[in-house]
């Protein structure tokens, strides 16, 4: 009995440079509207640059003659202290509030709850207002034993000033939101993770450090970024402590001066942009830095082009080496059912 066996299709080969081209010729849609919309956007911007610049109320002449003034520069510098301390601090605590929610046992995971209750459900001024007051509170600080006569004792308003009191304010409100950041982080990193660390040996330590936290980071900077930039606009409430040397208090005690409002309003609002801006730029270097090797990875540009296409045989492309061209794969047409089951079709056989 004899047999044929059946067809091999032929190897893949590369179209000519004319078919190339003709196969990854793309025609970019036209969108009208969205240029109309962009047009009209820009013109409203132009306007209204070109509007604030004729305001006699703004008084660009004074913004600038304030806006490096000795009394300003020294007042942003106070600002960014108190965002960077502030957040030190918040950034520490809010560690540690976070592993204690994730903490298996009640009592520790309830404190923390009961943190988060308190400084997320009341306003940050009316805190700041608390700590202004402490002094009343607390006449003195006391160091010892509990219920003994105390070792030291120091008078609150001798050891606390206004600065560390609108540090401990915005620090410990900062924290109870950092605290649910964090815990997003750390939950967000799969659990096959940690049991793999364990199963190599590691220690709980060691997880954390190089495992655990590297992931986690990816989650968590982003929505902390936030809180950095909102920590520094948060510090023109610290005149609720009172504590008058930060940004916003001086341009307003300056307008108090010269009865002119609306230039010191802009002149700190170009100081907060500044710093602002730097913030946001580091933030966007830290997600570069800590996401990589994770994103979507989008196959060749050329390939999707090609994919598709209007005769429907181009599959992708596979680079050649050494050829300086690349090879064009047509896709196998697949037998029919009819000519693999017939004996005298090329494409079938005897059994």
């Amino acid at each position: 009995m004899s047999s044929t066996k059946p067809n091999r299709p032929a190897a893949p080969q590369a179209l000519p440079e004319p078919a190339r081209a003709a196969a990854i010729k793309a025609i970019r849609l036209r969108h009208p509207g969205r240029m109309v919309f962009a047009t009209l956007l820009v013109l409203l911007f132009v306007v209204f640059i070109l509007d604030a610049a004729a305001r006699p109320a703004f008084d660009w002449p004074s913004v600038g003659k304030y806006v490096f003034d000795q009394r300003i520069s020294m007042a942003a510098f106070v600002t960014l202290q108190l965002t960077v301390y502030s957040m030190v601090i918040a950034i520490v605590l809010g560690v540690i509030l976070a592993v204690m929610r994730l903490s298996p046992n009640p009592v520790v995971k309830s404190l923390a709850w009961f943190y988060l209750w308190v400084f997320r459900g009341t306003p940050v001024y009316v805190q700041l207002v608390f700590w202004g007051l402490i002094s009343i509170i607390y006449q003195d600080i006391s160091v010892g034993i509990p219920f003994t006569e105390p070792w030291l004792v120091f008078e609150t308003d001798a050891v606390l000033s206004t600065f560390a009191l609108a540090v401990i304010g915005l620090a410990l409100n900062e924290a109870a939101y950092l605290a649910e950041i964090v815990r997003a982080g750390l939950l967000s990193v799969d659990k096959g993770q940690d049991e793999a660390a364990t199963a190599l040996g590691m220690s709980w330590a060691q997880t954390m450090r190089r495992i655990i936290i590297p992931q986690a980071m990816r989650v968590v900077i982003p929505p902390t970024g936030n809180e950095v930039i909102s920590m520094l606009k948060t510090t023109s409430l610290v005149t609720a402590v009172p504590f008058s040397f930060d940004l916003f208090t001086r341009s307003r005690d300056i307008s108090a001066e010269t009865f002119n409002v609306i230039p010191m309003l802009v002149v700190a609002s170009i100081w907060y942009l500044f710093f602002t801006s730097i913030l946001m730029v580091g933030q966007y270097f830290l997600e570069k830095r800590f996401a990589r090797g994770v994103g979507d990875r989008r196959p060749d540009r050329k390939a999707d082009g090609l994919t598709g296409a209007a005769t429907g045989t181009v599959t992708g492309l596979i680079p050649t080496i050494g050829g300086g061209q690349a090879t064009v794969v047509l896709p196998v047409p697949p037998a029919a059912p009819e000519a693999a089951d017939d004996p005298t079709s090329p494409e079938g056989g005897v059994r």
